[in-house]
């Protein structure tokens, strides 16, 4: 059975061609790709002691941790005071712009954030800060 020229031109217009919707997904996908603001979390929850003159700290790219049993995070990982020299060193060469904001808990000892503040200065950085809540 031979069908007409008018029933295979309606077969060809009934056709909708899903590339062009296609190229704008992908666009749309790369868009916000782009432009989405990627946060680094250290992966522990601290709780931050209060400060009266806490101000935000811009361009703080090397996030570390510090619990209140004095262990130490960087990246979502737990690591010996020993290595953070190391990690320091390699989210510097990432960003070499960054600081370092250190997220004390209250319950954590001077010692365990200074070790963590030579350690990072012996990395190369020198503008080290201490995140806290600020006090409305």
């Amino acid at each position: 059975m031979r069908r007409s020229p008018i029933s295979q031109a309606a077969d060809a217009e009934e056709e909708i061609s899903l590339t062009p919707m296609l190229d704008v997904v992908f666009i749309l996908l790369i868009f916000f790709i782009v432009t989405a603001n990627f946060i680094k979390e250290p992966g522990l929850e601290v709780n931050r002691p209060d400060a009266e003159t806490a101000t935000i700290q811009d361009n703080a790219a090397i996030l570390i941790a510090i619990g209140g049993n004095d262990d130490i995070w960087i990246d979502g990982r737990r690591i010996d005071v020993r290595q953070v020299k190391a990690n320091v060193t390699k989210l510097l060469a990432e960003n070499p712009q960054g600081s370092v904001v250190i997220q004390a808990d209250e319950r954590a000892t001077a010692d365990a954030i200074i070790k963590v503040m030579d350690q990072s200065r012996e990395a190369g950085v020198f503008a080290i800060s201490l995140a806290s809540e600020p006090k409305f």
